[in-house]
C-alpha cells in the first residue's frame, strides 16, 4: 500500500491549489481525479474571473487551469487520472479504482475537493435526448467542440445559466430564450446584460411546462407561474427547439465524506448536505479536510482559497509548518475571501431583493426582470458621464466584488477604491486616452468608450467584441440597444486585436450621436 502525506480526491480548482500549498511546505501529495483531464470546471471556463489581481480577475478559467497544473507538475505533485475514489475508510485509508486495477492509498492527511453535481427538473419530455445540464453544454462546447445544438433555450438565470448562455451564441447556437421561475435574474447584472443586448429575451416567473418530440427534442413549452408556483392557465408559449439546456442549481457532492463517517449537516445557504467543517476546513474527523463546492457552493474563485487554506492546514497538521506560519497563511487567504463574500452576492444576501446599491442608488428592476438597463436608468450610475471626446462609459450597477478596470486604466480614469465591492467612478479631471484596456479587462464587458464628437453628427462608440467572424473596417450593419433591439444603422470603423487584451477584440462603431448612449452591439 502506497502512503503519502497529503492523499487529494478531485483535481479541480480547489484540489489543485491545495497540492500547491501543501507541496510548496515539502509535503509528499498525490492527487486522484475521475476524469481524463485535470483541472475540473476550469477548463470548461473560458469567461474572465471576476475580483482582483490576487483572484486572478481578468484572466480566463482554461489559462487559471493551465497555470496551476504547470505549478503543480513543478513542484513534483503526482496527478492520477482516470481514479474513481471508491472509498474513503478509518485511518485515512482510500480505495481506488485506477482504469482496470483497485488499489489501496493511505494518507497521514486527506483533503477532498470533489465539488458538485448539477441539479435537475423535472416536466413531460425532460428524459429526451436533447435535454442537457448547462456543465454539459460546456463541455461539449469548450473541450469537444461540439455544438450542443442549433436552437436552444436556457432554463436558469444564475451565473451559470448566463454565462452558457453567452457561451453558446459564441458557438454559432440560436438562444431562443432565457427562462427562470424565480421573479428575478440569479446571477451578475453585467452576465444577463452582455446576453441581453444579443437579443435574447427574458422570461422570468416561468418555467418549462413540456418538452416536445418522440425521439428527440423538438419544441418546448413554457408557462408563467403564480407566487405559489403554480401555471397560471393561458400564459402558456411555444418555441421550436433542438435542446434544452439546464442551469438549476449544483449540488455538494459529499458522499465520500459521508460514508467516512465525517459530521454532515443540511445547509440550503451551501447548497445542500455538506460536511461540518471548521474555520480551516477540518472536518469532525482529525486530519481529513473539505475544501471548494463540496463544502459549499461558491465560485471557481473561492474554491482556490479554499483549497490553499485547507493545504496549509495540512502542512501544519503534520508539522511541516508552525502554527504560526499557518496563522499568517490563513489571515492572508481569508482576507482575500472574505472580499469575494462582499457586495450584494455575499452569503448574507442570498435570496434578499436589494433595492439600492451601497453608494444609495436605485438598483434596477428592470434588469433584474428582463435583463437589462432602462435607457433613463443609466445615468445614475457613477460609471456613466458625459465629457467632450473619447470617454468611458461603465455600466456596472451592482455592487460585484471587482476591480480589474481600475489596474488596466493608465491615465488614472477610473476608481473604485479600497472596498473592491464599489461602483466604479470615472474621474472627469482626467484625460481618457482611448487605449481600450478598461473595456478589454472588464469581466463582465460593461465598459464602453464613447465620443460624440468623432464627427459631425456622429458618435464612435467601442465595445467588447468576443464573436467570430469578426467583423472587418467598413462593414455595415445595424446598432442593437441594451434590449437587442435596432436602433439605428452602423458602421464599423475601427477593429483592434491585440495580446494584452486576451481575446476580447474591441469593435468600434459610428452611429448617428443622438444614439451615442443606446447603441450597444454590433449585427452585420
Amino acid at each position: 500500500m502506497k502512503r503519502y502525506d497529503l492523499v487529494i480526491v478531485g483535481a479541480g480548482p480547489a484540489g489543485l491549489s491545495a497540492a500547491i500549498e501543501a507541496a510548496k511546505n515539502g509535503l509528499n501529495v498525490v492527487v486522484y481525479d475521475e476524469n481524463s483531464k485535470p483541472g475540473g470546471q476550469l477548463f470548461k471556463q473560458i469567461h474572465k474571473f471576476f475580483g482582483s489581481k490576487e483572484h486572478k480577475a481578468k484572466i480566463r478559467g482554461f489559462k487559471i487551469g493551465e497555470e496551476l497544473l504547470e505549478e503543480a507538475d513543478k513542484l513534483g505533485v503526482e496527478v492520477v487520472l482516470n481514479a474513481i475514489v471508491l472509498g474513503l475508510h478509518p485511518e485515512k485509508e482510500l480505495t481506488i479504482k485506477v482504469e482496470e486495477e483497485v488499489i489501496h492509498v493511505k494518507g497521514d492527511t486527506v483533503i477532498i475537493a470533489t465539488g458538485a453535481a448539477e441539479n435537475m427538473v423535472t416536466f413531460r419530455g425532460w428524459t429526451l435526448p436533447g435535454v442537457i445540464g448547462a456543465g454539459a453544454a460546456q463541455t461539449m462546447m469548450n473541450l469537444n467542440k461540439v455544438r450542443p445544438g442549433d436552437k436552444v433555450l436556457m432554463l436558469g438565470t444564475g451565473n451559470v445559466g448566463l454565462v452558457v448562455s453567452y457561451q453558446l451564441l459564441q458557438a454559432g447556437c440560436e438562444v431562443v430564450a432565457l427562462v427562470d421561475a424565480a421573479p428575478r435574474v440569479g446571477g451578475y447584472g453585467v452576465h444577463a446584460a452582455k446576453v441581453a443586448r444579443t437579443g435574447v429575451p427574458f422570461y422570468l416567473s416561468h418555467t418549462i411546462i413540456e418538452a416536445e418530440g418522440k425521439d428527440h427534442v423538438t419544441g418546448v413549452v413554457i408557462g408563467e407561474v403564480d407566487a405559489n408556483w403554480n401555471i397560471i392557465p393561458g400564459s402558456e408559449k411555444h418555441f421550436d427547439v433542438d435542446t434544452i439546456c439546464m442551469a438549476v442549481g449544483l449540488s455538494p457532492m459529499s458522499q465520500l465524506l459521508k460514508s467516512a463517517g465525517c459530521k454532515i449537516v443540511e445547509d440550503p445557504k451551501k447548497g445542500g448536505v455538506v460536511p461540518e467543517i471548521d474555520e480551516l476546513g477540518q472536518t469532525s474527523i482529525p486530519g481529513v479536510y473539505a475544501a471548494g463546492d463540496v463544502s459549499g457552493i461558491e465560485e471557481a474563485s473561492s474554491a482556490m482559497i479554499e483549497g490553499r487554506i485547507a493545504g496549509a492546514a495540512a502542512s501544519e497538521y503534520l508539522g511541516y509548518i508552525t502554527k504560526e506560519e499557518l496563522e499568517e497563511k490563513i489571515k492572508v487567504n481569508e482576507s482575500a475571501l472574505d472580499a469575494l463574500r462582499q457586495g450584494m452576492f455575499a452569503p448574507k444576501n442570498r435570496g434578499k431583493l436589494l433595492e439600492k446599491t451601497e453608494e444609495g442608488v436605485d438598483i434596477s428592476m428592470n434588469l433584474l426582470k428582463k435583463g437589462y438597463l432602462l435607457e433613463e436608468e443609466v445615468e445614475k450610475y457613477p460609471g456613466v458621464t458625459k465629457q467632450k471626446g473619447v470617454h468611458p462609459v461603465i455600466e456596472c450597477t451592482q455592487n460585484i466584488p471587482c476591480n480589474p478596470c481600475q489596474d488596466s486604466c493608465p491615465k488614472g480614469c477610473i476608481m473604485v477604491g479600497k472596498n473592491i465591492t464599489s461602483l466604479p467612478v470615472v474621474d472627469t479631471e482626467k484625460q481618457c486616452i482611448g487605449c481600450g484596456m478598461c473595456v478589454a479587462s472588464c469581466s463582465g464587458q460593461s465598459i464602453f468608450l464613447v465620443d460624440e464628437e468623432f464627427e459631425e453628427g456622429y458618435a464612435s462608440i467601442t465595445m467588447p467584441y468576443e464573436f467570430l467572424p469578426l467583423p472587418k473596417v467598413g462593414d455595415k450593419g445595424v446598432a442593437l440597444d441594451r434590449s437587442g433591439a435596432k436602433v439605428c444603422e452602423a458602421e464599423v470603423v475601427d477593429v483592434r486585436k491585440a495580446p494584452v487584451f486576451d481575446h476580447t477584440n474591441l469593435l468600434t462603431i459610428k452611429v448617428p450621436v443622438e444614439m451615442s448612449m443606446k447603441a450597444r452591439f454590433f449585427k452585420n
